[in-house]
């Protein structure tokens, strides 16, 4: 039991490392902006989200969070954490989708239950 805690704190220890060293990469290039952001990585994010995030999560939990490129990107390395299975790549498509579609100044789709 004591074991199977030391691994789980080990890995969270290690995404968070890799998170940060990742920022701290992006952090020396000027950020791109939702705009400029090619139409074919936000529509591979879009395939990656449905096809990944689906699998545990419905829409709601994205549609309901409105976060920028970088709160998303940590958002999905949190869930590398929690067994996630991502490139970095990968994560970059799915924060720049969501951050198109669900970001802070995007309108809010409304559905109705």
């Amino acid at each position: 039991m004591n074991i199977l805690f030391n691994l789980r704190l080990l890995a969270l220890l290690l995404s968070s490392l890799w998170f940060c060293l990742g920022a701290q990469a992006q952090s020396s290039a000027a950020p791109q902006a939702a705009s400029e952001t090619p139409s074919g990585e936000v529509q591979q994010g879009k395939t990656l989200l449905q096809s990944k995030c689906a699998q545990c999560h419905t829409d709601s939990i994205w549609r309901d969070q409105r976060q920028d490129a970088r709160a998303w990107e940590a958002t999905l390395y949190r869930m590398m954490g929690r067994g996630a299975v991502w490139s970095g790549s990968d994560i970059h498509a799915m924060a720049s989708y969501l951050a198109t579609d669900f970001g802070p100044h995007s309108p809010r789709v409304f559905t109705p239950q």
